[in-house]
């Protein structure tokens, strides 16, 4: 499956317009990790155990949308964006969504 953030794909040509496809996910930072990226503010550097789970999520949501372009047959999806929100009391929570379109190349 190629990815792309722009909307078309050098070399290739767009047959088929398929869906828009979408993937969400919400993961949730248990409190050990939000107590040492506390003290990783307090002294600098970077939150790695933030990092990991924003990396987690990203990945889910665009495997979901991966997952949901194959079932309607495309080859690519094209002109994909992700978004990052918290959630919850306290901002516990983050949620990504990825979405773009899912096409069919010749």
């Amino acid at each position: 499956m190629l990815l792309t953030t722009t909307n078309n794909i050098e070399g290739r040509i767009i047959t088929e317009y398929k869906a828009l496809v979408t993937g969400e996910t919400i993961i949730g930072a248990n409190i050990f990790k939000d107590f040492f990226a506390g003290i990783r503010d307090i002294v600098g550097g970077r939150a790695a155990s933030y990092e990991n789970v924003l990396r987690e999520a990203k990945d889910t949501a665009i495997s979901e949308m991966i997952e949901r372009a194959r079932s309607y047959g495309a080859d690519a999806i094209i002109g994909i964006d992700l978004d990052y929100e918290t959630l919850g009391e306290k901002n516990g929570m983050m949620m990504v969504t990825a979405c773009g379109t899912a096409v069919k190349l010749n």
